[in-house]
């Protein structure tokens, strides 16, 4: 690889960083283990081409275009902490992937059986991811920031919810969630 493009794919993970938290070759990464997936099955359960993975998983491009596909990505992320802390079994979350892969993405607030917890209402991890989803199927992690830099002389509280949830890490959007939860 030379120089240029390393400096590309060094570009695209750092885009990848902005906009989904971490880099997708590691966030793919951590849910192969934590599921146990192979790439094949890990995209068909996404709704991406193997080649299309492998190129998001090695920086050689930076964003996922199907808003369906991310929340996708979202729902695996939370089936891989509920497998990670027993709330899941195996054979459960190998159900729910097949659930999952059928999702057609749709309203990303929406309230389904997936988005909840054992007493029925949503986590709040689920509802920021839910929100980061929306913003980031609208625009781009720079736009927001943009459009937070421009909103901050008259709406601070504005401008700082679109760069935590816009573009923010998700343990920084879930802590500012719970501080205004009264």
């Amino acid at each position: 690889m030379d120089a240029a493009q390393q400096e590309a794919t060094a570009r695209a993970r750092e885009l990848q960083r902005n906009w989904y938290g971490e880099p997708l070759g590691a966030l793919f990464r951590k849910l192969i283990e934590d599921l146990g997936l192979n790439q094949a099955r890990l995209a068909a359960v996404l709704g991406l081409s193997a080649p299309m993975l492998s190129q998001l998983m090695s920086g050689q491009r930076a964003k996922i275009g199907n808003p369906a596909v991310v929340q996708r990505v979202q729902l695996l992320q939370e089936l891989a902490a509920q497998v990670a802390d027993g709330s899941v079994s195996a054979a459960e979350a190998s159900e729910r992937m097949e659930e999952i892969k059928k999702s057609q993405g749709g309203s990303v607030l929406s309230n389904t059986t997936h988005t909840t917890s054992g007493s029925g209402a949503p986590t709040v991890k689920r509802v920021v991811r839910e929100i980061q989803s929306l913003l980031r199927s609208v625009a781009a992690a720079g736009d927001i920031i943009d459009a937070a830099d421009s909103l901050a002389p008259a709406h601070p509280e504005l401008a700082e919810f679109l760069r935590v949830y816009g573009a923010g890490r998700t343990s920084d959007a879930v802590a500012h969630y719970q501080s205004h939860q009264s």
